[in-house]
Parts: structure tokens; C-alpha cells; sequence
């Protein structure tokens, strides 16, 4: 019991603690301001023009990361083809997705509507996922966030003055990451590529289909203005490029159910920034709706004991889901998102966006996915948004 240890080893685990808590508190602020830059660049932009520059400068950033540590890109043409799926899941529909529904909805009902990622996901997993069988405590979490998700939408008032067709689409979009996910872990596990690589080059490929898609249903905008370009700018540079590698950094650090808790900070955030910068009204049912949601999301991502003490499961859980445990990155996708959604968080990202998306992903806008997403699903967010 010498003294002299603890105070030799304290400071270098305080800095490092601080380190990463540093990190996911950036990584929570730019995905959860991710929703507000969508709702600013689609007042200058078309939301698939806004959509194909957030990815522009996300493969951007991934790309640059990829020369500066010298990383392989994937290779097979099995593996590409299932990126291409994984890039259209996590990254090119749900993004375009969040875009077109915020025309409509308040950034914060988009926010929050990407928190509902895990619960799709938990949906899902009974049907695509035989190893992830429901708990009662799971189950019963699938049942409480869906009582959350009518509390935000207010269907004790018959969802009056809500836009129903902007809600679905961002509904849908937190759907698509719970596919998105489920659809990496069962298709892209044991590639012998990086997650840095594979998430570089899922984005990359959502650039090429937006690249295709836009031209078709967009024109040029006779004018630019400053903001909203800014907006998309920081949306793609921050939101889908920096937020991914800043998400790689907090898995390695701390793991990936630590890191997959900024899942549940993002919509937060993303409500907080909407009233703040953008006077979005405010109604009691959407903050406790958005709890509510929350809390049967967490429930949803508890596992029983007997998972975590049979000695022969952890191997099974790194095989099967890959995308949580490889390289540090529960967000091959991105981000989510991961809007925020967690993705690509992945997220189960979420989206990412912070989805959460090849977040965890959020997107993430969301997550995790990556996404996440966004973007921030299990556990990601990340890719999300």
C-alpha cells in the first residue's frame, strides 16, 4: 500500500479519462448539431443536393484520413458489392431522408425521431438476428419507446398539426439504419479490411449514388448563399468525416458500449440547438416524449448475464457482430447518422445523424450507425446522423 503509486499513475488516468470524455462530448455536440445544419443548408439547397454535399465532404475528410495512416481500401468485388448496399442502407437514403423531411418538421422531431433507431433495430432482430433473441426487460423497452414516440407525436390529439408526411420520412429513415446495421453485421464481418477503410469507402460509394441521383430531380441553384453552404459544409466535414474518426478514437479508448451512450445525447442536443438558434416551438409532450424514447431505446440494448458469463459467447459475439468490436469502431458506416444516427454508427449509428452511419452508426445524423448515422442501432448511433 506505497503512496507513491497512486500518485505516480493518477495524473496520466485523469488526463486520459478527461481526454475521452472531451472527445464524446465533441462527438455528442456534432451530431446532435447535425439536425440544425440539415434544416439551415435545405433554405439554400435542394434536400439532395444537400445530402450530396454533406457526403462530398465526409469522403473528403475519410479519404485523407485513409493516405495519412496509409490504410488499404477493401478489396473483392463480393465485399464492394456489399458496401454498395451498406453505403444506400446507412448513408444515401437515410440522409436524403432527414433532408426532405425537415422541409416540413422541426430539426428537433427530426432528432428525436432519429433516437428511435435502437427500437427499430430491436424490432428487426427478432426476425433477421436468431443468435440476438428479446429479453422481457427488451421487450418491454420495444413497448415503452413506442408509448414515447406517440407522446412526441401527440396522438392523444389525433397528431394535430403535425406534418405526417415529413415525421414518416424521418421515420423511415431511422428504419433504414436498423436495416442498414442488421444488413453490415451479417454481410461484412471477417473482410480483413479496416474499419477506417470500409467506412472511407461506404461513404465514398453514397457520394457516387447521389451523384447520379441529384442531377435527375435538381437543378443548379441560380444563387449561393454563404450560410446554408457553410451549413452543408460543416454537415459533411464535421458530421460525417471528423465525427466518424473522432468516434474511432473514443471505442478504442473506453469500448464500444461506452461509446455507443452518445446515442442518447444526440436528440438532447439536437432539441436544444433547435429552440436556441432556431426558435423551433416547444410543446411539454416533445421533451417528455424524447425521455421516454429514450429510455425504452437503453432497454432494448441490455443483455442478460448469461450472455456475458458463458465463456463460449464472447466469441460468438465478435464474429457476429463486428462492426461493435474491430479496430475500435462500432460505426463502420458512418455515422452515424447516424444523423445523426448513430449509423455507421456505424450505429449503430444511428444517424447517424449522428446515426449512428458507417457510424455507428448514428448518423449518423445520428447513429451509429457507425451510424450511425447521423445517425448512431445496437450499439451504435451512431451512424447515426
Amino acid at each position: 500500500m506505497s503512496p507513491a503509486a497512486p500518485s505516480s499513475s493518477s495524473p496520466a488516468s485523469a488526463s486520459r479519462l478527461l481526454d475521452w470524455r472531451v472527445r464524446f462530448g465533441v462527438l455528442a455536440l456534432i451530431w446532435g448539431f447535425s439536425f440544425l445544419f440539415i434544416k439551415v443548408g435545405t433554405e439554400g439547397f435542394a434536400p439532395f443536393q444537400v445530402t450530396f454535399g454533406r457526403l462530398l465532404f465526409g469522403t473528403a475528410v475519410l479519404a485523407v484520413a485513409i493516405v495519412v495512416k496509409r490504410d488499404r481500401l477493401p478489396r473483392g468485388a463480393r465485399v464492394w458489392g456489399h458496401l454498395t448496399v451498406a453505403a444506400l442502407l446507412l448513408n444515401a437514403l437515410p440522409f436524403s431522408l432527414f433532408a426532405y423531411a425537415e422541409l416540413t418538421i422541426p430539426s428537433t422531431l427530426a432528432g428525436i425521431c432519429n433516437a428511435t433507431t435502437p427500437l427499430w433495430g430491436m424490432l428487426l432482430s427478432l426476425v433477421a438476428l436468431s443468435e440476438d433473441r428479446p429479453t422481457r426487460v427488451r421487450a418491454a423497452g420495444l413497448g415503452i419507446g413506442f408509448i414515447g414516440v406517440l407522446t412526441v407525436l401527440g396522438a392523444w390529439q389525433g397528431f394535430s398539426g403535425l406534418d405526417v408526411t415529413g415525421t414518416a420520412l424521418a421515420l423511415l429513415a431511422s428504419f433504414s439504419y436498423a436495416v442498414g446495421w442488421i444488413y453490415v453485421r451479417r454481410t461484412l464481418s471477417g473482410t480483413g479490411a479496416s474499419n477506417l477503410s470500409l467506412a472511407g469507402s461506404q461513404v465514398g460509394l453514397a457520394t457516387l449514388q447521389l451523384a447520379v441521383v441529384t442531377p435527375l430531380f435538381t437543378s443548379v441553384p441560380k444563387s449561393v448563399e454563404l450560410v446554408p453552404l457553410l451549413a452543408v459544409v460543416a454537415l459533411g466535414a464535421l458530421g460525417t468525416g471528423y465525427a466518424m474518426l473522432l468516434q474511432y478514437g473514443v471505442v478504442a479508448e473506453v469500448g464500444p458500449t461506452t461509446a455507443a451512450m452518445v446515442t442518447y445525447f444526440i436528440p438532447v442536443i439536437a432539441t436544444a440547438a433547435g429552440v436556441a438558434l432556431l426558435d423551433e416551438r416547444l410543446t411539454w409532450n416533445t421533451p417528455v416524449g424524447a425521455l421516454v424514447v429514450l429510455a425504452g431505446a437503453a432497454l432494448t440494448q441490455t443483455r442478460t448475464s448469461r450472455r456475458s458469463t458463458l465463456p463460449a459467447k464472447p466469441a460468438r459475439t465478435a464474429v457476429t457482430e463486428p462492426v461493435a468490436t474491430s479496430d475500435g469502431t462500432t460505426a463502420h458506416a458512418g455515422v452515424p447518422g447516424i444523423d445523426g444516427t448513430t449509423a455507421p454508427v456505424p450505429v449503430p449509428v444511428p444517424g447517424i445523424d449522428g446515426t449512428t452511419a458507417p457510424v455507428p452508426v448514428p448518423g449518423i445524423d445520428g447513429p451509429p450507425a457507425p451510424v450511425p448515422a447521423h445517425a448512431a442501432a445496437s450499439p451504435a448511433p451512431a451512424a447515426r446522423d
